[in-house]
């Protein structure tokens, strides 16, 4: 198991656990190396500095806050370290919320919380609690060097926890939810309504992969073997559609047409 993110308390009330936090999820992708195209050898990055014009080793480096333009107050780690917050060890539930009125916009990072032996008991009393009532909870936690608001919920028999974006870190977008099109016909939104129930199906994570990822395997593969780099995919070339009638009974048809072999597919590899 990898190393534990955080190790404090879930405080309740009087209530302390003593838990592990684990990430529950991390993004893959393909990682490329920078490389001298002349020898074939990885290059490594240097950190430079323009004023004494010298390349300067990771020893020498402090952390500095900029206060006017090119002007730094250097701060040290171990001051940071004094100002740490109670909830750098303990996580206190602030609230009970729904789950449904947390808007999935503002979740994060999550993390698996584990507890140690000694607040097994009272672990599973608040787990069994929250799924209960449906409740999540609302708690604040210092973790790598900044202080989060966490929602924690039960998540296949424990509990999970989802760091979340503080209500400034949301953006705007210019035009969003500024749709004008209020002319809508009922037999337009019957027709898409009816292709969206035909092509809804259980949630089944695992049935999605990347397949960038896989032809960027394949390339490599092709190339360390001096082979030919596999075709690339044809590009869609989309453009608005105006008569969305015509385009939707179109849909509709063609979804009919391959229905059946998908589902054939879905039911024989199940």
């Amino acid at each position: 198991m990898a190393s534990s993110a955080w190790k404090g308390y879930i405080s309740f009330g009087l209530i302390s656990i003593p838990i592990k936090l684990y990430p529950a999820a991390r993004s893959s992708h393909v990682a490329f190396h920078e490389i001298h195209r002349k020898c074939g050898h990885r290059v490594h990055q240097q950190l430079y500095c323009p004023y004494d014009k010298e390349v300067v080793s990771r020893d020498e480096i402090a952390m500095g806050y900029e206060i006017e333009k090119d002007k730094y107050v250097l701060v040290d780690p171990e001051e940071l370290k004094k100002l740490q917050p109670r909830s750098s060890t303990a996580m206190e539930i602030i609230q009970f919320v729904k789950l449904s009125e947390v808007d999935p916009v503002y979740f994060e990072t999550s993390y698996f919380s584990v507890p140690e032996e000694a607040g097994e008991r009272a672990y599973a009393l608040l787990l069994k609690v929250m799924d209960e009532l449906s409740y999540a909870a609302i708690a604040k936690v210092t973790i790598h060097q900044r202080e989060r608001t966490v929602i924690i919920r039960s998540y296949q028999n424990g509990l999970i926890l989802h760091t979340i974006y503080y209500p400034n870190e949301i953006h705007e977008a210019k035009g969003y939810g500024k749709t004008t099109a209020k002319n809508l016909k009922k037999q337009e939104i019957d027709l898409a309504e009816q292709f969206a129930k035909a092509l809804v199906k259980p949630f089944r994570p695992e049935q999605f992969h990347d397949t960038y990822a896989e032809r960027i395997d394949q390339l490599i593969e092709s190339k360390s073997k001096g082979k030919p780099a596999p075709k690339a995919e044809k590009v869609l070339r989309l453009a608005p559609v105006v008569d969305l009638m015509s385009a939707l009974k179109k849909s509709l048809a063609e979804n009919k047409g391959g229905s059946t072999a998908k589902t054939g597919k879905l039911r024989k590899t199940a």
